[in-house]
């Protein structure tokens, strides 16, 4: 890669960083592991819910097929639990580029 293209990435990420900050953090307020905690029990109540329908189907099918009912309901809960993950992810991508603001801890 030449200089030229490295220098242009570098600005790149420099502009995308401060679009994405300006745009994104004056719609989320402050962030602190308190604010986070009720996203990450839905996120893991969904985790929850994702792996025990899975469980509770394995045992209605006793090593049979699921029913299309079952596999309908398994899939319901996979996208909410794929959803959320995703989102959880995209947030703490933002809160890694720095586009968020975070409350800093008290340690």
């Amino acid at each position: 890669m030449t200089i030229d293209s490295n220098r242009l990435l570098l600005e790149l990420e420099k502009q995308r960083r401060e679009v994405n900050r300006n745009i994104i953090n004056p719609a989320i307020p402050q962030l602190s592991l308190d604010s986070l905690t009720p996203m990450l029990n839905m996120v893991a109540q969904a985790r929850k819910d994702y792996l025990c329908g899975l469980l509770e189907i394995a045992g209605q099918a006793g090593g049979r097929a699921p029913s299309d009912e079952h596999v309908d309901t398994l899939r319901k809960l996979r996208l909410t639990y794929e959803e959320l993950v995703g989102a959880a992810n995209a947030l703490e991508t933002a809160i890694q580029r720095d586009y968020l603001d975070v409350i800093p801890s008290r340690r």
